[in-house]
C-alpha cells in the first residue's frame, strides 16, 4: 500500500489518537494506561515539533501511521540523541506503510545533525524488533520487568542506530 509521508499538522490529532489509543487499550506496546484525548495529543504534537520532526503517512482513507522523535535525556551531553517512535494503524500492520515513514524520520533527523536514535520496545514484540533491525537498529540493552501493564511485568529493550 502506498501512503504519502508528510509533516504532522494540528488537524491530525484525532487520527493519531485513533491509532494510538488502540495500542493503549489492547497491548503492552505502550505503557500508557488511559486513552489520550485529541486535545492532549495536539499539545504533545505542538511540544515535540518545536524541536523534532513528527511525520504521518496518509492515504485516501486518512492518516495510517505516524512517527516522531523526542529528546532522549535532559542533560546537554545528550543533545544529539533522540528516542524514536512509530505507530501504524492496527489494521494496516504489514502493509508496507511503516518502513518508508520511519526511514523518512531517520533522514529528517540526519538533516538535523542528530547523532544517535534509540528505539524503546516493550517485550516481547517480535514484529517491532524485526522492524527496527530492518531499519538498521541494533539491540543495545534489555531491562527486565521495568513496566507493569494488564497485571503483568513487562521487559523493555533498547535498539540504537548511529545516524
Amino acid at each position: 500500500m502506498k501512503a504519502a509521508v508528510r509533516k504532522v499538522t494540528a488537524a491530525d490529532a484525532q487520527a493519531i489518537c485513533d491509532i494510538y489509543n488502540h495500542y493503549v487499550a489492547h497491548t503492552i506496546i505502550t505503557f500508557e494506561q488511559d486513552p489520550v484525548s485529541a486535545s492532549d495529543m495536539g499539545a504533545r504534537v505542538a511540544q515535540v515539533t518545536r524541536e523534532y520532526p513528527w511525520l504521518v503517512a496518509e492515504a485516501a482513507e486518512g492518516v495510517l501511521a505516524y512517527a516522531y522523535a523526542t529528546r532522549w535525556r535532559s542533560r546537554a551531553a545528550y543533545d544529539r540523541t533522540v528516542e524514536t517512535t512509530v505507530y501504524v494503524r492496527y489494521d494496516r500492520m504489514g502493509a508496507g506503510i511503516g518502513l518508508p515513514l520511519y526511514m523518512a524520520l531517520l533522514e529528517a533527523l540526519r538533516r538535523q545533525s542528530v547523532h544517535a536514535a534509540v528505539g524503546c520496545i516493550a517485550l516481547p514484540n517480535p514484529g517491532s524488533v524485526a522492524f527496527h533491525e530492518r531499519c538498521g537498529f541494533e539491540k543495545v540493552g534489555h531491562f527486565q520487568q521495568v513496566g507493569r501493564k494488564f497485571d503483568q511485568w513487562v521487559d523493555v529493550g533498547f535498539w540504537q542506530i548511529l545516524l
